[in-house]
């Protein structure tokens, strides 16, 4: 059964139904090169690209690169691998750059129509004259400044002989606006700053808002899609647009959606910054952090991104996402995909007291049950053995089904084992578990010992043979699902201190072929990543997501 459609398809549609020609409709991705994307951005991504694919139209990728202090040439490499990644691709590469001899022509036209000035106050008196939102604004001194004088001091500001700060230009709109964007908004300030494209060509930046517009209008976007908080800013769009007097060419509409609030992080790139720069988090792509680097190094896949943001739909209202939605999409996706392979995280030495000595055989497990053409893979067993400690008691109730004394229990594709007695160091902890074992009782062998049915299952590798591995186990990075929500108290006080917990943990030998970004399920633990840090000789895993969400109910 088909969808319904999403509410900015049916602005499509309208418009395909009301003069619009198919050949017209044009969407664009317009990050800023600031930071790293993140999941935020995987919705913009997908929407834009999404309906690029629906409507066989072309999609161009604009950097919004008109702020050279915080741009650098390595956030729009990200981004283009980000996008790609994805599984994405993009029409047209553009820059806001591109058009900055266009837009300064643009602005020298609008200070010849009267709808621009030079402001020669500072960034806090201008400030103070904006008004609040219910109280208008007053004019700046400088706002009947002539035609002529302007023209002659915006030509200075560009051949830059004035400093930063001394002058501004602004738009001349209307200080009483109920709408406070729309009081005379700076569209040009002077940074002698060198950007990652022009150099030093510039020392006068144009402002967001007045690149945006201008630069739909240039690329002919039909529809350009923004998050809710940029609404305010669709009447500054519309006058822009008005200004430059655009004729025979199709006008670009600005419409908005709600953006991707996830629970228990934060997305504002300048948050992100903060929480690296202050060592709370390795880097960009700290596999705790929403970003699309740090979910990849998480072990997150393309597809289920997209099925999370599928299936978080496309809203008119803003809401939080709960972060159990996309551990949902990645065991989903990983549940039909991942090799399934034996690791030990918390180990305590087993030892089957009846098994010879020297002997050692290869046993046998599925790779996958969702795929069983796979076939099988093979592991090592013998003598001695690590399981999980918490898989031991001494002493258990009826309802601890793992491995006791005098109780029965599998190791998982192998034999079943019986608990004999066990040996304790001088401070009385378990160090080594002793058992006997049914040899006839063998996985799959088709005695009628290897059908007995135990209540237990361990999982198990072998001491000589296993590979020794480090494991970071990685929890929610905030402590409470809204972590920017009081304004009164500093984000960063909800920090989960556990966020990040590093083990040595024991794992099959195969896993020494693996490669970086592979993904695996340790069975009965969760899914795992291969890390881009781990070598041949120092295996290195991120666990991705648990098995089942245990989240919620410690929270309950």
């Amino acid at each position: 059964m088909e969808r319904s459609l999403h509410f900015i398809e049916n602005i499509v549609e309208e418009d395909l139904n009301n003069g619009y020609k198919k050949q017209q409709i044009r969407f664009r991705f317009p990050p800023e090169p600031n930071g790293f994307l993140h999941i935020g951005h995987v919705k913009a991504i997908c929407l834009n690209f999404n309906l690029g694919k629906r409507y066989n139209a072309p999609v161009n990728l604009r950097f919004d690169d008109t702020n050279p202090e915080k741009e650098d040439k390595k956030y729009v490499e990200s981004i283009k691998e980000n996008i790609q990644w994805l599984g994405y691709k993009w029409d047209s590469e553009c820059y806001a750059s591109d058009y900055f001899d266009q837009l300064f022509k643009w602005a020298e036209q609008l200070i010849s129509d009267g709808h621009a000035y030079v402001d020669s106050q500072s960034s806090e008196e201008i400030a103070n004259q904006k008004g609040t939102p219910t109280t208008p604004g007053t004019n700046s001194p400088c706002r009947e400044r002539s035609i002529e004088e302007s023209k002659f001091l915006f030509s200075k500001m560009k051949a830059g002989e004035f400093d930063e700060g001394e002058y501004v230009l602004r738009a001349k709109i209307d200080m009483s606006s109920p709408n406070m964007l729309m009081r005379d908004p700076i569209m040009y300030r002077i940074l002698f700053k060198t950007h990652h494209r022009t150099g030093d060509k510039w020392c006068i930046y144009p402002m967001y808002d007045w690149t945006h517009g201008q630069s739909d209008y240039i690329e002919q976007i039909s529809h350009s899609l923004c998050t809710l908080e940029f609404k305010p800013h669709r009447d500054l769009y519309n006058w822009f647009l008005d200004s430059i007097k655009p004729t025979g060419k199709l006008r670009p509409k600005q419409r908005e959606f709600a953006r991707m609030n996830l629970s228990y992080t934060v997305t504002s790139k300048r948050k992100l910054l903060e929480l690296i720069k202050n060592n709370y988090v390795s880097d960009w792509d700290d596999p705790r952090l929403p970003t699309i680097a740090g979910l990849r190094r998480r072990g997150y896949t393309p597809r289920a991104l997209r099925n999370f943001v599928d299936s978080a739909g496309v809203a008119k209202r803003e809401n939080i996402i709960d972060m159990s939605l996309l551990e949902h999409s990645i065991r989903e996706d990983l549940n039909k995909t991942a090799p399934r392979v034996m690791g030990v995280l918390d180990p305590v030495k087993l030892t089957i007291l009846n098994y010879p000595e020297e002997q050692k055989e290869l046993l046998e497990g599925e790779i996958n049950p969702e795929m069983p053409e796979l076939g099988k893979r093979s592991f090592p067993f013998s003598k001695n053995l690590y399981i999980e400690k918490e898989d031991f008691k001494e002493t258990a109730n009826r309802k601890f089904f793992r491995l006791t004394l005098n109780k029965e229990v599998r190791l998982k594709n192998a034999y079943i084992i019986k608990g004999e007695s066990v040996t304790k160091d001088a401070d009385g902890n378990i160090i080594e578990i002793l058992c006997t074992y049914d040899p006839e009782s063998k996985s799959g062998s088709g005695t009628e010992a290897s059908q007995r049915k135990v209540k237990g299952t361990l999982h198990w590798v072998t001491q000589n043979e296993s590979l020794q591995a480090q494991v970071r186990l990685y929890d929610r990075l905030f402590s409470v699902p809204a972590p920017d929500n009081n304004k009164k108290v500093d984000f960063k006080t909800f920090i989960n201190p556990d966020s990040l917990k590093t083990i040595n943990a024991y794992v099959e030998p195969g896993l020494i072929s693996a490669n970086h970004g592979d993904h695996f399920q340790f069975q009965r633990l969760g899914y795992f990543v291969l890390d881009k840090n781990s070598s041949k000789t120092s295996l290195v895993f991120n666990k991705t997501v648990g098995l089942r969400d245990t989240w919620a109910k410690i929270n309950t």
